[in-house]
């Protein structure tokens, strides 16, 4: 998604110039291109929301503030980013609530981070998106070169390992779509992390008594991770889906039930063309037989041609009829599918009301019903166009042999 605005340009401008001249170097993490790359999740992380131009103006400007207040160090950096976030915006036509709002979107990004409200969380998501991305290891070794620089942090390897494996366990995102961007990759680091550890100490896990307990803790949460939440056999309800995925199902949706519509549209001017063609053919050229003997042949393959067509055109639009009516076996072992009218509209209410609810409750029944019912959606949009490809073939290539015969018919 590419946002523009001339705010925003201003402030990618104030900004820039701003940690060139105020920022120190020693914020090797906290510079620029930190604050490029929060920017640039903020917005890939609003593409899950319907966020008007407004909202998001405001959510990236805030991006764009956020570590501003690093010009006089760490400690405070939200509460200074906010007053020049404030004063930026003073110059523009911004009202005191645009002001709190960004200010609020800011404050979301401290630690502990505590969010209230979607632009925040996707705020205090987006800075914590390096978490789930390629450039982690560029921008690790960045924070502890920072840290040592700024606070006289030394670690050891084996203290840095165990700290960035707690940071990444015990972190997590408030924002279903970025848990779908970057939850993964994150994972995976955690797990290259773990193994990294493994290899530094690996006389640490010779024997159980030598293991303490947070190392315990780290090594469980790996093997859960390994063995469950990332096994290629994993269930749908393992996955955290967000909007990103409910957009993919709405999009879907509405692409086969547009082309159902189509498909409907386009075999009932089939019919209609060939209803007129077939009324005219009888009413004008059949009363002709006594007379001119030569219209019969033409005729009939002209009449042979639309009744073929039609016969296709309405296999295209006729609707199958069903049960109308699912168990409670059905529902209570997963597989029947609710949200197709046909398999529920014989059920009484309370029955069907009871199977909604069961499907509401299991995300995994609920989005496998959703597959299936896009499935065989497709199945039936796929026997549409095929019988509306026989038909639009059949009067096409009849119509031209209807013609050849009736020049033949006369030239003979």
């Amino acid at each position: 998604m590419e946002f523009e605005s001339r705010v925003l340009d201003d402030a990618e401008d104030f900004v820039e110039q701003h940690f060139e001249e105020k920022v120190s170097k020693d914020h090797v993490f906290h510079d620029i291109e930190h604050v490029k790359e929060v920017v640039e999740s903020a917005e890939e992380i609003a593409m899950g929301y319907e966020l008007e131009d407004k909202e998001l103006e405001l959510l990236l400007i805030a991006a764009w503030f956020h570590d501003t207040g690093y010009d006089k160090g760490p400690d405070g950096h939200e509460e200074r980013g906010c007053e020049y976030a404030k004063a930026f915006m003073a110059e523009y036509d911004f009202t005191e609530e645009d002001k709190e709002l960004v200010c609020k979107c800011i404050m979301a990004t401290k630690m502990p981070q505590d969010p209230d409200g979607d632009l925040p969380s996707i705020l205090a998501d987006a800075d914590m998106s390096h978490l789930g991305k390629k450039s982690y290891w560029d921008r690790c070794g960045k924070i502890r070169q920072e840290m040592h620089l700024v606070k006289n942090v030394i670690m050891s390897e084996q203290e840095w390992v165990d700290f960035e494996i707690d940071f990444l366990t015990n972190q997590r995102y408030h924002t279903d779509f970025a848990e779908e961007l970057y939850d993964k990759r994150k994972h995976k680091h955690i797990r290259q992390l773990i193994k990294q550890k493994l290899r530094l100490s690996p006389a640490e896990y010779e024997s159980p008594e030598s293991i303490s307990k947070k190392d315990l803790t780290i090594k469980k949460k790996a093997e859960e991770f390994n063995k469950k939440k990332y096994n290629k056999d994993y269930e749908i309800k393992e996955l955290r889906l967000g909007r990103g995925v409910e957009t993919m199902y709405r999009t879907a949706y509405r692409t086969h039930v547009n082309l159902s519509a189509m498909a409907d549209n386009k075999a009932n001017i089939m019919l209609s063309i060939n209803a007129i063609i077939v009324s005219i053919v009888i009413s004008t050229l059949v009363p002709q037989f006594d007379t001119d003997t030569k219209l019969i042949m033409p005729t009939v393959t002209i009449l042979i041609v639309c009744l073929v067509a039609m016969f296709f055109a309405t296999l295209a639009t006729r609707p199958k009829v069903t049960e109308g009516r699912m168990s409670r076996d059905d529902i209570e072992n997963r597989r029947g599918n609710l949200l197709f009218f046909g398999n529920f509209y014989k059920m009484p209410l309370d029955e069907y009301d009871w199977g909604m609810r069961e499907l509401i409750k299991d995300s995994d029944y609920l989005y496998s019903t959703m597959t299936k019912d896009l499935y065989f959606l497709g199945i039936v949009l796929a026997k549409k166009y095929r019988f509306l490809s026989i038909c639009y073939n059949v009067f096409l290539y009849g119509l031209i042999l209807a013609v050849l015969v009736f020049a033949i018919t006369y030239m003979l």
